[in-house]
C-alpha cells in the first residue's frame, strides 16, 4: 500500500494550501474543517462529518474529487441498504446463461464451471468495491452519504473496509485497495452511529456558518447577485435560524433562495417577495405558515439594520 504522500497532489502540502485549493473550487472551509480534512488525507483515515442537513457535508467530497481531478464514487444510504447494493453482487442471469451455453456444448465440468462462474467477469461491483479497485494515478473519493439513514446492521459491513481498506468476498477472498480511497462519511444524526465505526474515523462537526462566512459562500456561489441582495438574504437567514422551526434553512437553501431571487431580477429584499418565495427557503408547510406575514416582515426589518 502506498503512502498518501506518494499519490496525493501538492494541493494538500499544508493546511493553508488545502484551504486555498478548496476556495479555488468554490468551497469556503474554516480552519477546523480544513485541519480535519488535511489529517484525514495525510493519515489515510476516513472522515466522518456530522451536522444539520444543508451545511455542506456532501459538498466536501464533491470538491475534493474536483480539486484532485479524481472520480467521485457515491453511496447514497437508505433504510434496507445491504451488501449487495453497497459492495458487490454476482450477475446471476449471466451465470445462468453461461451454464446453459456450456450444457448445450457438452462442456460441463462442475469444478471448472464453478471456478469460472465466480470470477471477476461475473462480478458486479457496487460503490465500495468500485472505490477499492479503481485504477489510476489518484485514489478516488468515496462518499458514503447520510449513513444514519441506513440500518445499524449495515455499519458492521463497513468496519473491515474502514479499518483496512479491504473487503472479503467468500468466493474470491480478500480484495485490498492498492491506493486507499479518500473516504468521506456524512450523517445528519437522525440516529447515533456505533462507537466501533466512529473509532475508525476522524471526526468533524459542521455547524451553521457565521454571517461573514455565509456571505462569502453566497458571493462565491452566486456571483451574479448584487452585494446588497446577498447581504440582506444572509442576514435574513441568520435571523431566521433563531426562530423555533421544524427545520431551519441550511446553506444549500440560502443558495437556492439567492438564485431564485436573481432569477426574479431582484436586487434587494422586500416583504412581498419574501412571502412569495419562502417555499424555496423552507420545506415544511407549518414552518412557512409560522413565518409568512408579520413575522417575516419583522425578521426582514431587523435583518436590514442588524449585522449578525
Amino acid at each position: 500500500m502506498k503512502l498518501a504522500s506518494d499519490v496525493l497532489p501538492a494541493d494538500v502540502a499544508s493546511i493553508d494550501a488545502l484551504i486555498a485549493s478548496l476556495e479555488r473550487h468554490q468551497y469556503i472551509a474554516d480552519r477546523g474543517l480544513a485541519t480535519a480534512m488535511y489529517l484525514s488525507l495525510k493519515l489515510q483515515r476516513p472522515l466522518l462529518l456530522e451536522g444539520e442537513a444543508g451545511v455542506g457535508k456532501t459538498e466536501v467530497a464533491k470538491v475534493l474529487a474536483s480539486a484532485f481531478g479524481t472520480p467521485l464514487i457515491r453511496l447514497q444510504c437508505y433504510e434496507g441498504l445491504d451488501i449487495s447494493h453497497a459492495v458487490y453482487e454476482w450477475n446471476y442471469s449471466r451465470q445462468l446463461l453461461e451454464i446453459r451455453l456450456r450444457e448445450a456444448a457438452g462442456k460441463v465440468d462442475r469444478e471448472v464451471t464453478a471456478r469460472d462462474l465466480f470470477s471477476d467477469g461475473f462480478l458486479i461491483k457496487r460503490p465500495i468495491l468500485q472505490a477499492l479497485t479503481q485504477a489510476g494515478p489518484m485514489p478516488p473519493v468515496l462518499l458514503i452519504d447520510e449513513l444514519d439513514r441506513a440500518d445499524q446492521e449495515f455499519e458492521g459491513f463497513l468496519l473491515e473496509m474502514l479499518a483496512d481498506y479491504q473487503v472479503t468476498i467468500p468466493e474470491l477472498g480478500t480484495v485490498k485497495a492498492e491506493h486507499p480511497p479518500v473516504v468521506i462519511i456524512t450523517s445528519n444524526r437522525t440516529r447515533e452511529l456505533h462507537d466501533a465505526l466512529k473509532r475508525r474515523c476522524l471526526y468533524c462537526w459542521i455547524d451553521y456558518p457565521s454571517y461573514d462566512k455565509e456571505l462569502r459562500i453566497v458571493m462565491t456561489k452566486v456571483p451574479e447577485t448584487s452585494a446588497r441582495l446577498a447581504a440582506q438574504v444572509t442576514r435574513f437567514v441568520q435571523e431566521l435560524r433563531h426562530v423555533d422551526l421544524y427545520k431551519s434553512a441550511g446553506v444549500s437553501e440560502t443558495l437556492d433562495w439567492v438564485a431564485a431571487l436573481v432569477a426574479l431580477d431582484k436586487v434587494e429584499l422586500d416583504a412581498e417577495t419574501v412571502d412569495r418565495t419562502l417555499g424555496v427557503l423552507l420545506k415544511n408547510q407549518e414552518d412557512i405558515a409560522a413565518v409568512r406575514g408579520d413575522r417575516a416582515a419583522d425578521i426582514l426589518a431587523r435583518a436590514q439594520v442588524l449585522r449578525v
